[in-house]
């Protein structure tokens, strides 16, 4: 098939692909760009010697691939294993290991075997897209191969929003997703995202070559040979044994060093450092050659380090901003002309893209430059007394690769962080916080950051949580509770900081360390005199981690405790502790609703939006609060099956929230999405199905971005979305794409309970009903029976651990399985287990009828269809009697639902009437 796609634009750059999605910020510029992998461009031999580090530079391949073939031979087992469809690996080793140009090797190997190879470049704000089109359509090749280097400098959200493309989901074609990095700090939020995908995953850290080995003086070797081609020199150097560096990057440096040092008549340093600074003085002699040559060239040695100085802060960027940048540096010069001049040293590595400032390569040696620029170390190399200055004007503008990269350097250089970084970012916080969560962990990483430095960055973390920055947040936080409690182990600072650390990791989704932290809290807080304040704050603290795990009894008693000290606190100051008896009240709502007990947490509920109600009319701030409480109010309401009550306090508290969420969403978009996926159920429930459908609709848009920012805080929200979502669609007639938002709900309620197989999954359970009843819907009996079983053999471990909490899931359950049978032809055996959903739903229905009778209404219905296929007409006309008499006297309840329910009651009683025979 031949695809032809024309891009034009007025003026700028126009970009466009096929055979892929292009995502886009609000102003058009590019999330990320793809474009086809391209074999290493050839590269004038004397134009790589005029700058040694050039020849470092893995896109020109100056050394034969060498030395990591059992790691290729494990990326090829896993491009050719069959399944899965998708799978994505992590590729994660320090700068300099080796990690671009094994997957240069692997990329050329995949190209030649036919395959569609992509690579993937992000590019928020700074770098106009190449022009014209990109060709990734996948007709005639084998599979794609998507290769994205620096994949732990993405924002989390790109990366998802990048594995969301279409290129990767097209069915029956082979995928793989090769991600390179520094650390793996980044994989595991990014890998319970891609339990969406039901993508494969597996990660590798790239070590070492072991000291001695064959393989490493291989390496040495082989780059000792092509440096030398490169140079003319007749015969290689001598053979020596290689240096002791672990780091392919390192023995290749050696390897460039001691070839240029002998093509020169000089000796070669024999240390790391005396490496990098003769690499870096070759770079001042040129800038120098090239400036006393005269002619084009213009700009003299000293300028030219303060830009390439600045391009390493800066990465590459489009020539107005690059002119900006240059002419803040000072020098004298016109900003064009140095450009022009840098860009002749350094060419852009896609001059279509009309790019300037490209960086020194590789990174490594940039962040080593950075470093032996600024002043502080004992290096023999000049450090520059502008080159703070330029730092400081630079970092913020440029925050996410500065700050990375100076924190990075200042792994292996001991004065950066305390000479320039951290005094830098504690005197403007903000910095780190405008790096990204990513970077946000690197400075929790570094061994000297100062406590006051993580206690500054603390106190500036947002109150609320932040989807964008919690894993980062969580990081720094527990970073600084180590510290802090080894200066300070007192039961006082204990309580305090582990509280505080609690809160951090659960946002983060970490909700073991966010209980154990809590637990601590609460033991350290015991430990001191009573503090009224302080115990119920650690009461509640370890209630909320509490809950969301299951232990709901515990939650309950905790909440309790909590409530009551805040009471008597209130007793004697009200305006100061009447709002912390309302939250308490609304958290305990919640806990006894989730556990089953509805009336209570109904009449819980009505005190906790009463007493909001009175502080939000004093406070019109607090009207926040009182969103969450009548939300509370309207799960407690459904509940009990007033359903009409329950939405109508559902839509007040999104009306009261939709303020709150255009003031800050980061803070309050999980909130909104959790109010649509209980007004869907609400509305479904009155009849309303496309107002659901609507609903759960903008539920799952919502926490699927949530989810793309961090999964494990988020994906079990986004499973419950998918279900409800499912039920809308089903009911309005889109039955496949029912079936496909259950089975991803299903994927991701088994991948999260797999982790702990010995407790059963009531969320899942309820999926895999769900499934297969579309299953049965979509005439899928065998696979519909299959899920159902599984169903309820995890809903009859939760019924033996609390009948009345799970009595309705059961009858749920049992009610799929029995339908199930009779659509494979056994009404009888469907008979069994029809008659034990009708009693579960009665024993339900006894003790909340608001909530169980139309269930129960529907059981009887499907009792009295089973009888009569299983041939007891007389026992099935009863039944649907007492069902028909039980519908007409709720109608007026819930019209809607009770009248579709009458139309099919009374069609099954004629159907009835007329087979059962006469005299019978």
């Amino acid at each position: 098939m031949s695809v032809e796609q024309h891009v034009t634009a007025d003026s700028g750059y126009a970009y466009g692909v096929i055979g892929a999605d292009i995502h886009v910020f609000g102003d058009g510029s590019p999330v990320y760009l793809l474009v086809n992998w391209r074999p290493a461009p050839a590269a004038d031999p004397a134009w790589l010697r005029e700058l040694p580090s050039r020849m470092l530079n893995s896109r020109f391949e100056v050394v034969p691939f060498t030395g990591r073939d059992a790691e290729l031979a494990e990326l090829r087992a896993w491009r050719d294993q069959e399944p899965p469809r998708l799978a994505v690996h992590w590729v994660h080793a320090p700068g300099g290991q080796g990690k671009t140009r094994l997957a240069a090797r692997f990329a050329d190997e995949t190209l030649k075997t036919g395959w569609r190879v992509v690579t993937a470049t992000n590019g928020p704000g700074s770098v106009q897209p190449p022009p014209g089109s990109e060709d990734l359509s996948l007709d005639g090749h084998g599979g794609v191969l998507l290769v994205v280097d620096y994949a732990d400098r993405w924002p989390l959200t790109h990366l998802t929003w990048l594995l969301s493309n279409a290129l990767l989901h097209r069915p029956g074609v082979r995928t793989r997703v090769l991600m390179l990095a520094r650390t793996a700090d980044a994989w595991p939020a990014l890998r319970a995202s891609l339990a969406n995908h039901q993508a494969g995953t597996s990660s590798r850290l790239l070590g070492e070559l072991p000291d001695g080995s064959e393989a490493r003086a291989e390496m040495y070797r082989a780059a000792r040979d092509a440096f030398a081609v490169r140079y003319g020199v007749p015969a290689a150097p001598g053979p020596g044994p290689p240096p002791p560096y672990g780091l392919t990057l390192a023995l290749h440096i050696a390897a460039l060093v001691s070839v240029d040092a002998h093509a020169h008549g000089r000796l070669p340093p024999t240390d790391v450092a005396g490496l990098t600074v003769y690499l870096l003085d070759r770079e001042h002699l040129h800038w120098g050659t090239l400036f006393a040559r005269g002619g084009r060239y213009a700009t003299p040695p000293q300028a030219m380090n303060r830009t390439v100085f600045a391009a390493a802060l800066t990465g590459t960027l489009d020539r107005p901003k690059g002119s900006a940048v240059v002419a803040g540096l000072g020098t004298g010069h016109s900003p064009g002309r140095v450009l022009d001049d840098h860009g002749y040293c350094y060419p852009a590595a896609e001059p279509e893209r009309g790019t300037v400032l490209e960086p020194l390569y590789p990174d490594r040696l940039a962040e080593d430059f950075l470093a032996l620029t600024l002043p502080g170390h004992d290096a023999d190399y000049p450090a520059a007394d502008w080159s703070g200055q330029v730092t400081a004007r630079l970092v913020g503008p440029h925050a996410r690769r500065a700050v990375t990269f100076l924190a990075t350097a200042a792994q292996r250089w001991p004065h950066l962080g305390p000479g320039h970084l951290y005094p830098m970012l504690l005197t403007a916080p903000s910095l780190a916080l405008a790096a990204g969560s990513a970077a946000l962990s690197a400075l929790a990483a570094l061994d000297d950051v100062p406590v006051q430095l993580l206690a500054t960055l603390s106190e500036r973390f947002p109150a609320q949580r932040q989807v964008n920055l919690d894993t980062g947040i969580a990081a720094v936080q527990r970073r600084f509770t180590h510290e802090l409690l080894a200066l300070d182990d007192s039961p006082a600072t204990r309580a305090a900081a582990y509280h505080h650390l609690s809160s951090r990791l659960q946002n983060a989704g970490l909700l073991d360390e966010a209980l154990d932290a809590a637990e601590r809290s609460l033991a350290a807080q015991e430990e001191l005199p009573e503090d009224i304040p302080a115990l119920a704050t650690s009461l509640s603290r370890l209630a909320a981690c509490l809950a969301p795990t299951g232990r709901l009894a515990e939650a309950i008693s905790l909440t309790e405790r909590s409530a009551a000290l805040f009471g008597r606190l209130a007793e004697s100051d009200p305006e100061r502790w009447e709002a912390s008896v309302a939250a308490e009240l609304t958290d305990l709502a919640n806990w006894l609703s989730s556990a089953g007990r509805h009336a209570e947490a109904l009449a819980v509920s009505e005190r906790a939006v009463s007493r909001w109600r009175r502080l939000a009319a004093a406070d019109p701030l607090l009207e926040e609060h009182l969103s969450i409480a009548l939300h509370a109010l309207g799960n407690c309401l459904a509940g009990l099956g007033r359903w009409p009550e329950a939405a109508d306090a559902t839509f007040e508290s999104l009306r009261l929230a939709q303020r709150f969420i255009e003031q800050d969403p980061a803070a309050n978009e999980p909130g909104l999405a959790a109010a649509l996926i209980n007004l869907s159920v609400q509305l479904a429930a009155q009849g309303r199905h496309a107002d659901a459908l609507w609903a759960s609709e903008g539920a799952v848009s919502c926490l699927r971005y949530l989810v793309r920012v961090n999964a494990a805080a988020h994906e079990k929200a986004l499973a419950t979305a998918l279900t409800s979502m499912s039920d809308d669609l089903a009911n309005a007639g889109r039955h496949q794409e029912a079936l496909d938002a259950t089975a991803e709900a299903v994927a991701i309620h088994r991948r999260r309970a797999a982790g702990h197989p010995s407790t059963p999954c009531g969320e899942l359970a309820q999926s895999l009903s769900n499934l297969a009843h579309l299953l049965l819907m979509t005439e899928r009996p065998a696979e519909a029976l299959s899920a159902a079983e599984e169903s309820l053999e995890i809903h009859e471990r939760l019924y033996a651990q609390a009948p009345e909490l799970h009595g309705a899931g059961l009858g749920h359950a049992v009610s799929i399985l029995s339908r199930g049978h009779v659509e494979a032809g056994r009404p009888l055996v469907g008979l069994v287990f029809a008659v034990r959903a009708v009693n579960l739903y009665e024993a339900a229905s006894a003790g909340n009828p608001g909530r169980y009778a139309l269930p129960l209404v529907r059981a009887l219905g499907q009792l009295a269809e089973t009888l009569a296929l299983a041939g007891r007409p007389h026992e099935a006309l009863a039944v649907c009697e007492d069902a028909l008499a039980r519908a007409s006297a709720n109608a007026a309840e819930n019209p809607p639902a009770y009248g579709q329910l009458l139309t099919s009651l009374l069609a099954l009683r004629s159907r009835v009437r007329r087979e059962r025979r006469p005299g019978s």
